[in-house]
């Protein structure tokens, strides 16, 4: 699934290229104009990263940035600041406020697209376009594509995104309201145990090329996705729920 990225840009030219550009490269957009319009957004569904503009009318892009880092909801969402701010101390005040990269207008294209990958690849590596390949496992987020060597293994929308995030996120435990939140999305309004119907059916879908064992159940605690246990049955729980 793409990343939809928030640009939050006052000049209408500049917003105007920005959006163009992502599109080319294969992301999704949401464009506000100034902080209440770009809350508002933020309030009925996350975006994956925060293009803010450093000067907006009435609330600056630094004094958002804050309130975003204080909220228990959006403190994780990554920001990228575009300015025309050149001086250090203006770049060592945007870091400090937890902004994410730093980029001073004018900006390359290019460059902004190869930052907001690398910023998507440390920060939410669930929603990149790179391929990735685990224990002869392959996912293709481009394609929409997983694989074991020359088998395809066909997955419906929801499983896909399952087996990203967890393929991203290799050897944590995850709860199934933390994967409702990540997988599903946090305006998502279903039951826990949905996770448990999803997970039975990738693992179905993997068990056809004799992977179904890297997704793991922890006792008490939720799933996992690991190659070190994967032959280890003490640590996967065996009932018909999962």
């Amino acid at each position: 699934m793409a990343a939809k990225i928030m640009i939050v840009e006052d000049e209408p030219a500049i917003q105007e290229l920005i959006t163009y550009n992502l599109h080319q490269t294969g992301y999704g957009t949401i464009c506000a104009e100034d902080a209440e319009t770009a809350t508002i957004l933020i309030n009925n569904a996350l975006p994956d990263l925060v293009l803010l503009d450093w000067m907006l009318p009435k609330m600056s892009g630094i004094e958002f940035a804050r309130l975003l880092r204080r909220d228990e909801r959006t403190k994780l969402i990554p920001i990228i600041m575009l300015t025309a701010r050149t001086e250090e101390s203006d770049k060592i005040q945007g870091l400090e406020i937890g902004a994410d990269d730093y980029i001073t207008k004018p900006f390359s294209p290019r460059e902004l697209v190869a930052r907001i990958n690398a910023v998507l690849r440390r920060r939410s590596p669930e929603v990149s376009s790179e391929v990735v390949a685990i224990d002869d496992l392959r996912l293709d987020p481009t394609n929409h594509r997983v694989s074991v060597g020359s088998n395809i293994i066909e997955l419906g929308p929801t499983e896909f995104r399952l087996l990203h995030f967890m393929m991203t996120h290799t050897e944590r435990v995850y709860s199934r309201g933390q994967l409702l939140d990540r997988v599903w999305g946090d305006h998502i309004f279903v039951e826990e145990r949905t996770v448990d119907v999803h997970i039975r059916r990738l693992r179905k879908a993997l068990q056809s090329v004799g992977k179904d064992n890297l997704i793991q159940t922890v006792r008490g605690s939720g799933y996992r996705f690991s190659t070190e246990f994967a032959d280890n049955q003490h640590y996967i729980k065996s009932d018909k729920t999962d």
